[in-house]
């Protein structure tokens, strides 16, 4: 559980701009939702292997909290991580987590959110289908020319996305400032006709996470960046941001 438990943490909280996440759970699958404070970042995510303790619908607020207990040295070996349960309504129900360091002398609960309270502050978001216009694999020299341009381009928090021929470039500024674009992956099928604006430092984030990902953007104002952990695959939906 303890490395599940590090891949969800690090996956949305490590992005800076998430602190809580919603657990769904069966026998069969466990997902997981999450929505970036500023609403820039939409995370629906399913493990690849079901956590069998992960049952029912609960949350995991205060995700730094979660984690700074998940780094301490006492849990490093041989720890004690167990589901906390309560009786609610005739059924045990997800509380919280357990943690005991491998002696039994040293011991943290973290509590989770009822499923009432976080159905409330995490409503599900029901995206529309879009169609992908261009979808690629970014690699990790690509990914190093965006947070080159970036850092160039400090004052812009967004960047345009347009096709040029099979190259697919992202634009910062404009005429009227300091500017600069680069071709982000060359060779590209389809094609970009609308200049969407995306958020720099939310793409940045979630390029940098471990795993093989997939870029994908569409002429109906929606991104999408999906991560293969290992343990998980995330999927973070970006809308449109006006410029």
């Amino acid at each position: 559980m303890k490395d599940h438990l590090l891949d969800i943490v690090k996956n949305t909280y490590g992005l800076g701009i998430i602190d809580l996440v919603k657990i769904t759970g069966t026998d069969t699958e466990t997902a997981i939702e999450a929505l970036a404070e500023d609403r820039s970042v939409i995370v629906q995510a399913k493990l690849n292997n079901a956590v069998p303790e992960f049952k029912g619908t609960f949350g995991m607020p205060n995700l730094g909290k979660l984690s700074t207990i998940l780094g301490i040295s006492e849990y490093k070996d041989n720890a004690k991580i167990e589901l906390a349960t309560q009786e609610r309504n005739g059924e045990n129900v997800a509380v919280g987590l357990n943690f005991e360091n491998a002696n039994g002398d040293f011991k943290n609960n973290y509590r989770f959110m009822s499923q009432e309270i976080v159905n409330d502050k995490l409503k599900t978001v029901k995206m529309r289908q879009v169609s992908w216009n261009v979808e690629f694999e970014p690699s990790v020299a690509n990914i190093q020319r965006l947070k080159f341009m970036a850092q160039a381009n400090a004052e812009e928090l967004n960047f345009t996305a347009k096709t040029e021929g099979t190259d697919l470039k992202l634009f910062f500024g404009d005429h009227s400032s300091h500017a600069g674009n680069f071709v982000f992956q060359g060779d590209v099928t389809g094609t970009l006709t609308k200049a969407w604006a995306w958020p720099v430092n939310a793409v940045i984030a979630i390029l940098g996470l471990s795993g093989d990902k997939t870029f994908s953007i569409s002429d109906e104002g929606a991104a999408q960046i999906t991560v293969n952990s290992g343990l998980a695959t995330y999927n973070y939906i970006l809308p449109a941001q006006s410029k």
